[in-house]
């Protein structure tokens, strides 16, 4: 069989299903099922690189990770959000060009940070330390802070949700640097995720 099979590519793959099962929430106009699916994603995406170090990898298996998490990144963090935002009503010519652009610069920013990963692990096995952009992983907590708003906005909701989209879009490809989270950052970057979805619960009910 093609591929590589071992325990490393499994929070991968949860988070590639979680996303795909958004997406056909988003098509149900279930928007708050969807973001709760893009706060699992960010949750397995988050912990995937971890569990990848716990285990000797050849260098394809090494690549191949690099490019399933990518795949699966455009799909959870640039697909998911730009369908969310069209079941929230970007359905006009300028809400869907809105739409284009965020996964269009979500997918340069991924191939090209694949480009550059490639190339740095060719020189030094040591971890990243900073990230170039707003990693699109970020989405995850963006955008279910937004949604915090819909209540809020009500029809005009959709207004806001397409200008941070835009801004996001912006941040993917400016050359900005952010340094890559600590396991201290990452809990805290959890903890921030459980606020928002408490606080989602709290104004959805």
């Amino acid at each position: 069989m093609l591929g590589f099979y071992n325990y490393t590519v499994i929070l991968t793959y949860m988070s590639l299903v979680s996303s795909l099962i958004g997406v056909t929430f988003a098509f149900q106009n279930n928007t708050f099922a969807a973001i709760i699916c893009l706060m699992v994603s960010g949750l397995c995406d988050m912990f995937d690189g971890k569990v990848a170090k716990t285990m000797k990898r050849t260098k394809q298996e090494k690549n191949f990770g690099i490019q399933i998490d990518s795949l699966s990144d455009l799909v959870a963090f640039g697909i998911l959000p730009a369908l969310i935002g069209y079941s929230l009503g970007l359905k006009e010519w300028w809400g869907v060009a809105i739409i284009v652009i965020f996964v269009l610069t979500a997918l340069i920013r991924l191939a090209y940070f694949n480009v550059l990963e490639e190339e740095r692990q060719t020189k030094t096995q040591e971890n990243r330390k900073e990230y170039l952009g707003l990693p699109v992983t970020t989405t995850a907590l963006i955008i279910p802070l937004v949604y915090a708003f819909k209540n809020l906005l009500h029809e005009k909701f959709y207004i806001l949700y397409a200008s941070i989209l835009l801004i996001v879009s912006l941040l993917f490809l400016l050359k900005f640097k952010i340094k890559k989270p600590t396991i201290k950052g990452m809990l805290i970057m959890v903890a921030v995720g459980v606020i928002e979805l408490s606080l989602l619960i709290w104004l959805m009910h």
